[in-house]
């Protein structure tokens, strides 16, 4: 158990430094929404692996406010950028 723990991790880990990659050198807002809509998934994922191993759900409720939070945010910010883009 705590090998495959440890090698999601690992890839969780490398995914969110490629992402955070994404999110600074993004070429345009949009991309880097979607960085950060991936990286709070990773954030996400990455503590609901924890649960198990601690054998604690307690962030199970933050986990399902995040989720929405990011949800919401992501529709919110690719509404505005499209209205954005409609301007010009």
């Amino acid at each position: 158990m705590t090998a495959v723990y440890t090698a999601t991790l690992a890839m969780l880990a490398a995914a969110g430094l490629l992402t955070l990659l994404r999110l600074v050198r993004g070429p345009d807002a949009l991309n880097r929404i979607v960085a950060l809509d991936v990286l709070l998934t990773m954030i996400i994922a990455g503590t609901a692996v924890g649960m198990p191993v601690r054998e604690d759900t307690t962030a199970l409720p933050v986990l399902v406010v995040l989720a929405l939070l990011a949800f919401t945010g992501s529709v919110t910010a690719a509404h505005l950028v499209e209205k954005r883009a409609g301007l010009r």
